[in-house]
């Protein structure tokens, strides 16, 4: 088995099984952002416990690279603060989903980090 194909297999487990899949009722932050050139549309919500984020879930409609790394940047961004989120990169999402991906690819999996961030920075600005 190569890597490409374990790390496929991450990428459909993620998609297959979402972790923190759903809506809250009275989040602290919500954010969205659709990419008009796929389709892809990703959603992130979320608690905070003064800096901490205490959850954060995720809707998505789109591809499975989409998807899936919605769910582990939702997964990632559980009790971890404000700053350490925010300081996630490109890169570190890379290391995250565990494939190399092209630009057209790239924004899928970057739609979701895109999210995150306007929705924290809109609560920081509340």
């Amino acid at each position: 088995m190569s890597y490409a194909d374990l790390y496929n297999q991450l990428l459909m487990d993620y998609y297959r099984y979402p972790r923190n899949k759903g809506i809250l009722e009275k989040p602290d932050f919500v954010s969205g952002v659709y990419n008009p050139l796929c389709g892809d549309e990703v959603t992130l919500c979320g608690i905070l416990d003064g800096n901490m984020i205490t959850q954060c879930l995720f809707q998505a409609k789109g591809c499975v690279i989409s998807q899936a790394a919605a769910s582990l940047v939702a997964e990632y961004a559980m009790n971890k603060s404000i700053q350490t989120v925010m300081a996630l990169t490109k890169d570190d999402l890379l290391a995250l989903i565990k494939l190399e991906l092209g630009p057209t690819r790239l924004r899928c999996a970057l739609i979701s980090l895109e999210a995150l961030h306007n929705g924290l920075k809109s609560f920081k600005l509340s």
